[in-house]
């Protein structure tokens, strides 16, 4: 999330450079299954911003991993990371990663991701100067506090990989941040995509979104408020949000169904929506909201979230879109995106690669990495010069 132009932001200043490779060795990025296309990506462009045109030099360390057909698993390093600084990517949530047990192909789970992450620190034994775990959706980040007798998934995850001597934790957006408490000791940066995603709408909806007067920022529960009004704060709109009213007395799919959307905020009629969220899930309640909203007048309708999962697929929002009830919904790429929702024509990918690149080359420095923590003054300076021209 940051203004400067391309090609720059990852070069550091050559006498820090050098001090800095006297005390230790390069980057090493570790790629796993899930995050091998976006590791390719990230590779391309730290190459990119060092000016390195040698097509054998790469930072990508390769390594093994074996699946016995009962279903156990090992991962093996090939070479060598001593000395080396390490940046593993994980994508907890990609489920098109599959194996064989038994005879069935199996689709890995987030808990089969979190296992492969944990090998492959194992492998390293401790060699590297440090240890950084690049994990856009943190494992089981829905199941951070506890109500009642249930398991705390999060905190112990985290705790676990402390223990194995992760030194930082990478991660975006996540549902609720208060969950670093438990690792207190080691570094958790929560950083958002809110640059890219907002630049992209400008590119695609300028004139909706520098017209302010006509825009309306909606959060789809009381929780979220806090992006909403992050968004507000750039885009200079109204923000408004719904309330989930829930049924406590039944679970079902892991949580209290949502009985109905209740609406506080100022009327929507003719005016543009923003509706602001961490992820799509089931996508249910965007559709119950979306529904909601042109139902009190509401003219267009966008959607910018971190994360796409659509874990029932994405029929039901091809006949929202041809029911005319949003028109575009914009998404990063930090999380595996199926080819057949990259090819619909309702859903824009917001590119992140170029980005982490920039954090993992800037944490390598020991450069701040504030840019991609807040980009206020960023995106409000770009949107005053839109608003200028127009």
């Amino acid at each position: 999330m940051t203004a400067s132009k391309k090609g720059t932001e990852l070069e550091p200043k050559e006498e820090d450079s050098l001090r800095l490779r006297a005390d230790k060795g390069d980057i090493g990025v570790i790629a796993l299954s899930s995050f091998k296309e976006m590791g390719n990506k990230i590779n391309a462009h730290i190459k990119a911003g060092r000016k390195i045109t040698d097509e054998n030099k790469t930072y990508l360390i390769p390594i093994n991993e074996t699946r016995f057909s009962n279903g156990e698993a090992k991962t093996r390093l090939p070479k060598s990371v001593r000395g080396r600084e390490i940046f593993i990517l994980c994508d907890v949530g990609n489920y098109s990663c599959t194996y064989n047990m038994c005879g069935y192909e199996n689709h890995k789970s987030p808990d089969d991701h979190f296992q492969d992450l944990k090998r492959v620190i194992s492998a390293i034994c401790g060699k590297a100067v440090s240890l950084t775990v690049v994990m856009p959706l943190v494992y089981a980040s829905r199941q951070d506090k506890r109500k009642g007798r249930e398991s705390l998934d999060c905190a112990i995850a985290l705790q676990e990989l402390e223990r194995m001597g992760v030194d930082r934790i990478v991660t975006f957006d996540i549902h609720d941040s208060r969950v670093q408490n438990a690792v207190p000791l080691i570094s958790f940066d929560n950083l958002y995509a809110t640059y890219q995603i907002v630049t992209q709408i400008l590119e695609d909806e300028k004139e909706v979104a520098i017209h302010n007067e006509n825009l309306v920022i909606i959060s789809p529960d009381a929780g979220g408020m806090d992006r909403a009004l992050y968004y507000k704060s750039v885009l200079d709109a109204d923000v408004s949000f719904f309330y989930k009213r829930r049924d406590t007395n039944r679970i079902c799919n892991g949580g209290n169904p949502i009985v109905a959307h209740e609406f506080v905020g100022q009327p929507v009629r003719d005016k543009n929506i923003l509706i602001v969220d961490d992820m799509i899930g089931s996508g249910q309640s965007i559709i119950d909201i979306m529904r909601e909203l042109k139902a009190q007048g509401a003219k267009k309708i966008f959607v910018a979230v971190t994360f796409s999962l659509f874990t029932l697929g994405t029929k039901i929002f091809d006949e929202c879109y041809k029911e005319g009830l949003f028109d575009k919904i914009y998404s990063t790429n930090l999380t595996y995106l199926s080819p057949e929702l990259k090819n619909v024509e309702w859903f824009k990918e917001v590119d992140m690669a170029e980005s982490l690149a920039k954090i993992i080359d800037r944490l390598y420095h020991n450069r701040s990495i504030k840019p991609f923590v807040n980009a206020t003054e960023a995106l409000t300076k770009q949107i005053r010069q839109l608003r200028e021209k127009s």
